[in-house]
């Protein structure tokens, strides 16, 4: 039996801990997820335009075997910038790894960016800003919806023009009876629709006309003609989106469990599911999805496959509980406004 843990939160994982850094006023922000006793790394690509930081760190065959800092962080490639903000809060901290008995621990980060700069201002999360989220990095309960790098997500781009939701970022956990422990934190900035596994439910899917009226984008590009592409084509050199560009969905996955970083990448492959399982359509050339495991404890479940399985279908309900998190419990910014608000009956009377 698997069930919540005590925060439903990623930072239910012993050694896991995530801070934020929110911008509203320019709508964007950044998210660390830090592991300052070291965590061995694995990812997962399989959107087609992803841009990251130091990935190669999780490579199987690549030296170094932990991290300590995973980056999730608006203003696309520029938002990177953030990473050196990280990086000295985690040497100011001592953090890192010892290299050269003589010098200060190493810090080691990977990150990877959403594109929200077409809502709001283009401002980009900077090295401060980096610092800022590290630095206030808890144990604790998890601040979700339009918070930190979820602050300027989007879904429900690939329907009508000018149809987005407001996305966000959302945490949770589920707890084995075993011990086994697995959390996730999602930002959600999608080309596709929300939708609950569970019902089949639509939660946020492109804006009608009509408030409170949403539509299935996958259907609406199975019943396009190719005039119709073409014609979307030379108005929005990106159909996906009213602001082109402007999508990406990112996951870290953490674990009690002992990987090493060739399972920790199985574990984010699939832990993807939770993404297929909840966004339509996922994975697509317009997003750069990518999926983070953090691997922390010492429970032994390579040994025993269908063990390393159970750590893998935990971490897809909980990708998919906390995506399904991130939109409902964003709130209306930069002019898009959330699910709760344009589904509200007090809106739709006013």
């Amino acid at each position: 039996m698997a069930e919540p843990g005590p925060h439903d939160a990623i930072t239910d994982v012993p050694g896991i801990e995530v801070g934020h850094y929110t911008d509203l006023e320019h709508a964007t922000g950044c998210t660390v997820v830090l592991a300052r006793a070291g965590a061995t790394p694995g990812v997962f690509q399989p959107g087609g335009a992803p841009g990251t930081l130091d990935t190669d760190l999780a490579v199987a065959e690549n030296a170094i075997q932990e991290i300590h800092a995973v980056l999730l962080t608006g203003g696309s490639t520029i938002g990177l910038d953030a990473a050196e903000g990280v990086r000295r809060y985690l040497k100011e901290s001592g953090v890192g790894l010892p290299l050269v008995p003589d010098l200060a621990p190493l810090p080691l980060a990977m990150g990877a960016v959403v594109f929200d700069l077409m809502i709001g201002d283009a401002v980009h999360p900077n090295g401060d800003s980096g610092y800022t989220a590290a630095s206030t990095a808890s144990h604790g309960p998890v601040q979700q919806g339009s918070v930190g790098v979820g602050t300027g997500c989007t879904v429900a781009k690939a329907g009508r023009p000018g149809g987005l939701i407001k996305g966000g970022v959302g945490t949770a956990s589920l707890v084995h009876e075993s011990g086994l422990i697995v959390g996730a934190i999602v930002a959600t900035n999608s080309v596709g629709d929300i939708v609950d596994p569970s019902s089949g439910t639509l939660v946020a899917g492109s804006r009608g006309e009509q408030h409170a009226k949403m539509s299935r984008s996958s259907q609406a590009l199975l019943n396009r003609s190719i005039a119709e592409f073409e014609e979307l084509q030379q108005s929005r050199p990106n159909f996906s989106s009213d602001t082109a560009g402007a999508n990406t969905t990112l996951a870290v996955i953490a674990t009690n469990a002992k990987l090493h970083k060739g399972t920790a990448k199985r574990l984010s492959i699939m832990g993807a599911a939770g993404l297929a399982r909840t966004i339509d359509p996922v994975f697509t050339p317009g997003d750069g999805d990518t999926i983070f495991t953090l691997s922390t404890g010492d429970i032994d479940v390579t040994s025993i496959p269908a063990l390393l399985t159970l750590t893998g279908t935990m971490a897809a309900e909980a990708v998919a509980a906390a995506t399904l998190r991130s939109v409902r419990e964003a709130s209306s910014l930069a002019g898009v406004p959330s699910v709760a608000e344009w589904t509200s009956p007090a809106q739709q009377s006013g």
